[in-house]
């Protein structure tokens, strides 16, 4: 966690040597419908992050679950969290949606053509 931000910042656990294996975590992470359905509800939300106690009560997840699917969007790099006390706060990751929506995995230039069918 970045102390003086008060972020956690998980996308450092993901493997940085290799872009297809950051993308493909990404994906995993898009391809749930209660993430997805997170990931709305943070964009959604008039404040600029969310209490885990607010997405428990609004998912209708008990907070273990929600807990897992947060830490799965948290790894790939598509939230923020924040810890306010006891409690721990969310919010979209604007910068990497963006940059997952908006770009072609192929316009990565990390990511050589001749290793796209590997």
């Amino acid at each position: 966690m970045d102390m003086e931000s008060g972020r956690c910042s998980m996308q450092k656990d993901m493997v940085k040597s290799d872009p297809l294996k950051e993308y493909e975590q990404i994906f995993k992470a898009l391809a749930d419908e209660k993430r997805l359905k997170i990931l709305h509800l943070l964009a959604d939300s008039p404040l600029e992050s969310q209490c885990v106690c607010d997405l428990t009560e609004d998912m209708e997840m008990a907070q273990s679950k929600l807990s897992y699917h947060l830490k799965i969007l948290l790894r790939a790099g598509l939230i923020n969290q924040t810890k306010k006390g006891t409690w721990h706060y969310y919010s979209l990751n604007d910068e990497n949606i963006s940059a997952v929506l908006s770009d072609g995995i192929f316009q990565n230039p990390r990511i050589k053509r001749s290793s796209a069918g590997k």
